[in-house]
């Protein structure tokens, strides 16, 4: 979606149109969706964060100013509200998301895996992104779950490119350590 259109958008929504929330949501649902995943790493949880991000972009869209970079800006919002949401929860701000149990990962749709061997891969994978500090965690969260530029990242976290950058090659060197890295 351009500027433009998310501005239009923005503009509906303020005169009482649900349209152009329809059309923000259908644009940038799995967006926003990929960002509180990684936060709190919970399905459920990202669900119900992803669904109260889309009232609160309702409620509060006189606070959008326009031309103002609206991917970062709907970044930040659904960021915020998945650290409030762990904050809330006394969770450990930024944690993996490997933390939840084995008993809950059986319980995970059997269809969503084509072998036993990619749960297997799987489960490493998220073994060895448990090795990583948050930081990193955050980083390679952002990148590779969100699909977020570097740029978009270094904005929404409030540091520098450089330090964004130097965090994501050196997760990447240790989850290659870990044998677990592949560029794509």
């Amino acid at each position: 979606m351009t500027e433009a259109a998310f501005d239009a958008c923005i503009e509906a929504i303020l005169k009482g149109d649900r349209q152009g929330l329809r059309d923000i949501y259908d644009a940038y649902l799995d967006y926003i969706y990929r960002i509180v995943y990684g936060v709190v790493g919970r399905r459920e949880d990202a669900e119900d964060i992803t669904s109260e991000f889309f009232i609160k972009l309702w409620q509060q869209a006189d606070k959008y100013k326009g031309g103002s970079g609206h991917k970062g800006y709907l970044a930040t919002i659904a960021r915020n509200m998945a650290l409030d949401h762990m904050r809330k929860h006394k969770k450990e701000v930024l944690e993996s998301f490997t933390q939840e149990s084995e008993d809950e990962a059986v319980f995970e749709p059997v269809s969503d895996y084509n072998t036993e061997a990619e749960v297997i891969e799987d489960v490493a994978i998220k073994e060895a992104i448990a090795k990583l500090n948050p930081k990193e965690q955050q980083i390679i969260n952002m990148k590779v779950l969100s699909e977020m530029t570097f740029a978009e990242i270094s904005e929404t976290l409030k540091v520098p490119m450089g330090t964004v950058t130097w965090r994501y090659r050196e997760a990447v060197k240790k989850l290659r350590r870990y044998g677990y890295y592949e560029e794509s």
